[in-house]
């Protein structure tokens, strides 16, 4: 039932960005949802593109750092998410062992978006693990 829910709220936004409803906060309060998710859906969709915030995966890389990272957040369950820290952590170490500060910074930042992630769908204990790793890092 979730899925269906979450489907048909989905091909909701999809509908009313289609039909000329275009501003991602509006749509966000028709939808009863965050700008965040409504900018994901269209963007995923195709039909907006270049939107970065939070809650959202960009598209194409930031910087060269990008590629390490990609596919590696993942807060599904406990065990995703002490996953994520631990892929997170190895190349957190690896970046600090060539001296690259900016490479360690993009680590960091990945942690935490894994940690707001988490808490904002309510994942409190994969949000900890995440926040535990950036408390020593």
């Amino acid at each position: 039932e979730h899925q269906q829910k979450q489907e048909t709220k989905k091909n909701y936004i999809l509908n009313l960005y289609k039909q000329g409803t275009t501003d991602m906060l509006v749509i966000a309060q028709m939808a009863k949802t965050k700008p965040s998710y409504v900018a994901s859906v269209l963007q995923t969709a195709g039909l907006i593109s270049g939107y970065s915030d939070l809650y959202t995966t960009p598209v194409s890389e930031q910087n060269i750092y990008s590629r390490f990272f990609k596919n590696i957040l993942s807060f599904k369950d406990v065990m995703s998410a002490r996953e994520s820290v631990d892929r997170i952590d190895n190349l957190y170490r690896y970046f600090g062992r060539l001296g690259d500060r900016a490479g360690q910074h993009h680590a960091q930042i990945l942690a935490l978006t894994g940690r707001n992630r988490a808490r904002w769908c309510g994942k409190y204990e994969e949000a900890r693990i995440f926040a535990e790793w950036l408390m020593k890092n």
